[in-house]
């Protein structure tokens, strides 16, 4: 059976960053302008480079972002101190850009370079808007980078797991949430330059798994990934069903919902595929990327019928399938941009319990741009207001309030089992 509930609107919005608001930025409309350059003398290429990327950066926010009094600041000001800094120091480019943005108090705001995962699953997710650019630094316009499958936090100088991703090699080589990360082949860990060139081979990664533990090494087998496939094979693998007092609770985890074909893919899961069969739903949308369209929360909506097409070789289409049995929503910091719309209005209309801590805040529209040199600016361009409300700095706190440290987790998740426990309550008990 396969699911066809297309009813839902598939035009993207703004603030989730949806590649119909992208927009490449001229080559001829930065680094032009006369009084933004100061006469201080550049002695090398390097740094003549960098000046290049920085007046790149800064004039685009100059003439992009959403609020034209920068929030009150002297952009022009702020351009000179940071431009001089570029200039006498060298070496700190993306360090100085995001010092200068972090100004400017706005999510969606930042500056991405190659060492980053984030670099890569945001020119995926804006490759629409990008693709004349693109095969200037992918071979084929493909955005693609080697890795393990992880999602990985930095926490006091030390880098965590915070997301293994179903299907791919660091699942295989059961690594777990809350391990920390020490070394890969002996080299300190890097979210990116560690695996490059490894793809394939068998790497040594060093972990730790307690606070106080000994240290061990696990065998990894690093291979290409792309971001909005890599997301979309690891929320299939995450769909599941959890025996709790003789029910079935089924567990999905959006990672991305930067595509239609996520929300698509959930339909057909609970309709026909995995999710199907169980008694009660967890929707988990903690950390990852937004890109939801309000309307995606239908799919919980009771009234409105369900349709079902029967050919005469009894295969069936659904058609504007619902879940019309219970379910809880995860959120937490990391929960950000569309999936806050989603969790507000989940809350709102007391769709089920949300379980986690307080989603990030981040609700602004979003354009990306690559820049000369390869960088990658992401752009705050409109403000955005949910039902007369904006959630920019502010979030939505989950109505059962569970932390979760994920340091040394050794791959416990409490507010998973918040969800469990709340699930596996028979209604009206």
């Amino acid at each position: 059976m396969t699911n066809r509930l297309r009813s839902l609107s598939r035009t993207p919005f703004a603030f989730v960053m949806a590649a119909s608001l992208l927009a490449i930025i001229p080559g001829s409309a930065v680094g032009v302008f006369a009084d933004d350059i100061p006469t201080t003398h550049v002695p090398n290429s390097a740094k003549l480079v960098d000046l290049r990327v920085f007046n790149e950066v800064w004039s685009r926010v100059r003439d992009s972002f959403y609020d034209p009094s920068m929030k009150g600041l002297n952009w022009a000001a702020l351009g000179r101190h940071y431009r001089s800094r570029v200039t006498e120091r060298g070496g700190d480019l993306a360090g100085l850009i995001n010092q200068m943005l972090a100004k400017l108090g706005a999510s969606h705001t930042a500056y991405y370079t190659p060492d980053e995962t984030a670099y890569y699953d945001l020119a995926d997710i804006f490759a629409g808007g990008l693709r004349r650019e693109l095969p200037k630094h992918f071979p084929g316009g493909e955005v693609s980078y080697v890795g393990i499958g992880i999602a990985s936090r930095a926490i006091e100088g030390r880098h965590f797991v915070s997301g293994v991703f179903d299907g791919f090699p660091a699942a295989a080589a059961k690594l777990m949430v809350g391990d920390e990360l020490i070394a890969v082949d002996g080299t300190p860990f890097e979210p990116v330059r560690s695996f490059s060139n490894k793809a394939g081979r068998e790497v040594a990664l060093t972990i730790r798994r307690h606070a106080r533990g000994e240290i061990r090494k696990l065998v990894v087998v690093p291979r290409r990934l792309r971001p909005n496939e890599m997301y979309r094979i690891a929320m299939a693998n995450s769909a599941r069903l959890i025996e709790r007092g003789g029910r079935k609770i089924g567990y999905v985890h959006v990672w991305s919902y930067a595509r239609s074909a996520y929300q698509e893919l959930l339909e057909d899961l609970m309709t026909s595929g995995t999710l199907k069969d169980a008694d009660a739903l967890i929707w988990d949308l903690r950390d990852g990327w937004g890109g939801a369209d309000p309307n995606y929360l239908d799919i919980f909506n009771p009234r409105s019928p369900t349709m079902i097409l029967t050919d005469r070789r009894g295969q069936e289409d659904v058609v504007n399938g619902k879940w019309r049995k219970p379910v809880a929503l995860l959120i937490n910091e990391g929960t950000r941009s569309g999936k806050e719309v989603l969790a507000y209005g989940f809350k709102k209309y007391g769709l089920g319990p949300v379980v986690g801590t307080r989603s990030a805040g981040a609700l602004l529209a979003g354009r990306a741009y690559l820049l000369s040199n390869g960088g990658l600016l992401v752009l705050a361009v409109a403000d955005v207001s949910v039902d007369g409300q904006r959630l920019e700095g502010r979030g939505v706190t989950p109505l059962d309030s569970v932390p979760f440290d994920i340091r040394y987790a050794g791959g416990k998740d409490p507010q998973l089992a918040r969800a469990v426990d709340l699930l596996a309550e028979p209604i009206g008990d």
